[in-house]
């Protein structure tokens, strides 16, 4: 428990303020959907899904976020852009949020950042993300769009430490020309919320999380992650739940998940993170009473420091 000598920025997308000293502001939580095999999904290149089904899933994360006061996202992947455009137009017409235009292909990035300038909903997009490897096609299309706010990803295949990921930020790390602030600047991105790549266990896990505490701190940004990818990559857990399964338990083998996948995201809150990518929307009963949890616990303790929490944070809205 602490409080930040540098003043830290508060950013504000659609409605959901993002940022601030631990305790201050509840922890943003970003919930996907569409992602790669999901049951709604009935063909992932022409974007076909349920939408009763979709739309179902965004209003209990919405509804979870009226309950605990953390500020919902909704991170929407898509692999092709047929497919990214379908989904972020459907998701722009029920969900008023931020939401994240999220794909591994830069084409449908692309054609998704100027699907919503035109449409007129890149006020509530987020681009997910300038990293090390945006090219000069899709860094104009960024800077084209009206897109303000992005993920900046601080990523560097060659330096994985607490130095590497803020060289990345300040001078593009070892594999980049410019920063990614100087690019976000320079792409008229106003709300930058910084990414620290949390790569698995024993392949920086930990450097990253501490990366967290050092953007905060040196930079005042607001900072998070998608931590559930630890938990996801872990070797022995994977083998673990398998002689699980084989033992005929089933249900243990998924609780087990479950209770690592959730825990990894209270990780990343309680060493600082603004925001956090929890993995699939359909876990957003799971994630929000955890996080709403944590941050209660943090808001209490920052009181004694001097912080005061904000009207909607968990501890006013829970307790």
């Amino acid at each position: 428990m602490f409080k930040f000598e540098k003043e830290q920025m508060v950013i504000e997308i659609a409605g959901r303020k993002i940022g601030g000293q631990p305790g201050e502001y509840p922890t943003a939580l970003s919930g996907t959907i569409f992602y790669a095999r999901h049951k709604i999904v009935e063909d992932e290149r022409k974007g076909i899904f349920d939408k009763a089904a979709a739309e179902d899933l965004i209003n209990k994360q919405a509804e979870m976020e009226d309950t605990t006061g953390n500020p919902a996202l909704v991170q929407v992947f898509g692999g092709t852009p047929e497919a990214l455009v379908k989904y972020i137009d459907f998701v722009a017409e029920i969900w008023d949020g931020p939401m994240l235009l999220d794909s591994t292909a830069k084409e449908a990035r692309m054609a998704a950042a100027k699907r919503a300038t035109e449409a007129g909903y890149a006020d509530q997009c987020i681009y997910n993300s300038i990293n090390v490897s945006i090219d000069e096609e899709e860094f104009q299309n960024l800077v084209e769009s009206d897109l303000e706010a992005s993920i900046l990803l601080c990523f560097d295949p060659m330096d994985s430490t607490v130095e590497g990921k803020l060289n990345v930020l300040l001078n593009g790390g070892k594999t980049a020309d410019k920063g990614m602030l100087e690019l976000a600047e320079q792409a008229g991105i106003k709300y930058p919320l910084v990414d620290v790549a949390v790569t698995p266990l024993g392949n920086g896990a930990g450097p990253a999380v501490r990366a967290t505490f050092a953007v905060k701190a040196k930079l005042g940004l607001p900072s998070g992650s998608g931590i559930h990818n630890i938990p996801s990559a872990w070797d022995w857990l994977r083998s673990f739940r398998k002689k699980l399964k084989e033992e005929g338990l089933t249900q243990l083998a998924k609780d087990v998940h479950h209770v690592c996948d959730i825990g990894a995201n209270i990780v990343q809150v309680m060493a600082s993170g603004d925001f956090v990518l929890y993995g699939p929307i359909d876990n957003a009963q799971l994630a929000f009473p955890a996080v709403a949890m944590t941050d209660a616990v943090i808001a209490e303790a920052a009181k004694e420091m001097g912080t005061t929490p904000v009207d909607n944070h968990p501890i006013n809205k829970l307790l």
